[in-house]
């Protein structure tokens, strides 16, 4: 006889939670097993852009581990806040928004994948907050140009000796800062 599709969930993902209770059927006792089921109501996308549907009109969705990214993409959850800025010396506050469409999002930095930028569509940019908050996001690619410019220099002795030559140089420094902020402007 086939094995029906709860016994083959028990058997591949036992489920965490077992209610069990003993029953007495004809003078033997039983052990009989409950299915957990659990109803949730709450509205989880925080703010979003468009008004959501009245709760009567709304429909029970059954989330697992193998649809949750699919449901968390179509809830669509939105963040509107303004936070300390804790990156510029005269402080003040500065507005965030942030989305989430998957659960490696609520990571500072999810580097094993790309995703369209809601900013700007035609750009794809790592997952996570770190590229939602421009800031943030100049602040990570300044580090990851740094770090390619470690990775230049090592074993390069005619660079290194040049860099250190225009570190000494303020005169040098600012013409190379002219420079940097005209190709900036044009680019």
């Amino acid at each position: 006889m086939p094995e029906s599709t709860q016994h083959k969930l028990d058997r591949i993902r036992p489920p965490r939670v077992q209610i069990t209770y003993d029953v007495e059927i004809g003078g033997a006792i039983q052990k009989k097993e409950l299915p957990l089921v659990m109803g949730i109501l709450a509205d989880l996308s925080g703010k979003p852009e468009q008004a959501l549907p009245k709760l009567k009109d709304r429909k029970f969705v059954e989330i697992d581990r193998d649809n949750f990214n699919e449901i968390l993409k179509s809830i669509a959850p939105r963040i509107t806040c303004s936070v300390d800025n804790k990156l510029s010396k005269d402080g003040g506050k500065t507005s965030v928004e942030l989305r989430f469409q998957h659960i490696d999002d609520f990571l500072p930095l999810d580097t094993s994948r790309k995703v369209q930028s809601w900013q700007d569509p035609t750009k794809e940019v790592f997952g996570g907050i770190v590229p939602q908050v421009e800031p943030l996001r100049k602040l990570f690619e300044a580090r990851q140009r740094l770090n390619d410019l470690l990775a230049k220099l090592d074993g390069n002795d005619t660079l290194d000796l040049m860099l250190q030559s225009v570190v000494g140089n303020a005169d040098e420094m600012k013409q190379l800062k002219a420079a940097n902020d005209g190709g900036e402007k044009h680019a």
